[in-house]
């Protein structure tokens, strides 16, 4: 498998909160399971920016907000007192998790390290690919139930609608001060674990010339062939590429609206297919040029390489984007010493590692590198060091603005078109 950088992922996500890649600030989020609606959590860059790697993550921290950690319903877990929640968590013996696709920042190596350091927990998955969206909807509706999920891992801008709906029990975990502040909420309610960029991954067995930008993506050569991870409404990495899109055609952070167009105009072309991208539609070939988040490749490679697939990863030039998947412990949840644990492992070492090897960013990678644990392999599927580096956050108001605009002209100019 061949890949200019990295790969796709979950789509139904949330929202995410926009990175900003030289002079511009955007946000993003979601993909063929995971990805929910929204900005908060995305990154974008202006023509010829380059993606930034981990070491960017502590770069981060200048543009965010306070550490500030607020109360929580637990005593922060702190060395021994991770020992001591894992003691209580496993007398509740289960952790209630939901939408951790597999190949989505490489979950399936980091549940099984959770498996290995916790052989007495189980921890069901129910629903990998659903959406940020459908994370909130299961909280709801599942209240006081034994399947309520513990835990939940959506887009900035569902994070917002989770904080707005007081679905966050406060917890502050042990390697907290160690996250960047534009990676974790101000009052100690949500992390985020993990961030990654907008690609463009083509299926070269059936693509032969892989589209590099934005504009690429308008050529004749590609008509019914250009895909977004679900719908941007309501999934992460959708979202995050139509900001993407609109960052390459003149928008910005404040005026998504050139990427809405953008769409338009590919579907009127006929190069945009409104198939949701999926590991199903990525091995059938039904999907051969995806717009996703470039952790979601890596996690594929065994797959596509046993199905005599090739695959080439390329970060637009025209049109960077990056943005972040927010976790965080779910009140009044059945396994609440369980989901705090859970929240400790995936920012842990282990976690953070898991992560790596998926091309995803950890939010320590500035800690991991430190402790030496950072080579040149691992850093293989993570984006250029040059572009990681000039990442910044979207504001709260940017996202809310580019969500709304969506809710109101995805429909007539592109869905319902």
């Amino acid at each position: 498998m061949t890949t200019s950088t990295k790969r796709f992922k979950r789509c139904t996500r949330s929202t995410f909160v926009a990175l900003t890649l030289t002079a511009l600030v955007v946000s993003a989020c979601g993909s063929s399971a995971k990805n929910g609606t929204g900005a908060a959590g995305g990154a974008t860059t202006t023509a010829g920016a380059a993606k930034t790697t981990a070491a960017a993550a502590a770069t981060t921290a200048s543009v965010a907000t306070t550490a500030g950690a607020a109360a929580t319903s637990a005593a922060p877990a702190k060395n021994g007192a991770v020992d001591t929640l894992a003691a209580a968590c496993t007398k509740e013996g289960q952790v209630n998790l939901i939408a951790l696709p597999d190949e989505w920042a490489n979950y399936k190596g980091i549940l099984q390290s959770f498996r290995d350091k916790y052989p007495g927990v189980k921890n069901p998955v129910a629903t990998p690919d659903a959406s940020s969206q459908e994370e909130l909807d299961a909280v709801t509706n599942l209240k006081g139930q034994a399947t309520m999920p513990d835990t939940i891992d959506v887009s900035p801008a569902k994070a917002q609608t989770a904080t707005e709906q007081g679905l966050w029990e406060a917890f502050k975990p042990s390697t907290l001060d160690q996250v960047p502040a534009g990676l974790k909420s101000p009052d100690g309610t949500w992390v985020a674990a993990y961030y990654g960029i907008m690609a463009i991954t083509t299926n070269t067995t059936i693509v032969k010339n892989a589209p590099k930008t934005f504009a690429d993506l308008k050529k004749p050569e590609y008509k019914g062939k250009v895909a977004l991870n679900d719908d941007p409404r309501k999934a992460g990495a959708a979202f995050a590429g139509v900001v993407a899109a609109a960052l390459a055609n003149g928008g910005s952070a404040d005026d998504i609206m050139p990427g809405i167009q953008f769409f338009a105009d590919l579907k009127k072309s006929g190069n945009f297919v409104p198939t949701n991208i999926t590991k199903a539609t990525v091995l059938s070939g039904e999907t051969p040029i995806a717009i996703d988040w470039s952790y979601n490749v890596p996690g594929l490679a065994a797959d596509l390489q046993k199905a005599g697939l090739t695959v080439e990863t390329n970060f637009p030039s025209d049109g960077i984007y990056g943005g972040y998947y927010v976790q965080g412990v779910v009140k009044g949840s059945p396994h609440q010493n369980c989901s705090k644990l859970w929240i400790e492992h995936i920012l842990s070492d282990d976690g953070a590692l898991g992560y790596l090897k998926g091309g995803a960013m950890p939010a320590r990678y500035a800690e991991l590198v430190k402790a030496g644990k950072v080579d040149a392999a691992a850093k293989k599927n993570l984006p250029p060091d040059d572009l990681v580096a000039k990442i910044k956050f979207m504001t709260a108001a940017q996202i809310t603005a580019a969500n709304k605009l969506l809710t109101d002209k995805w429909g007539p100019l592109v869905a319902d078109a």
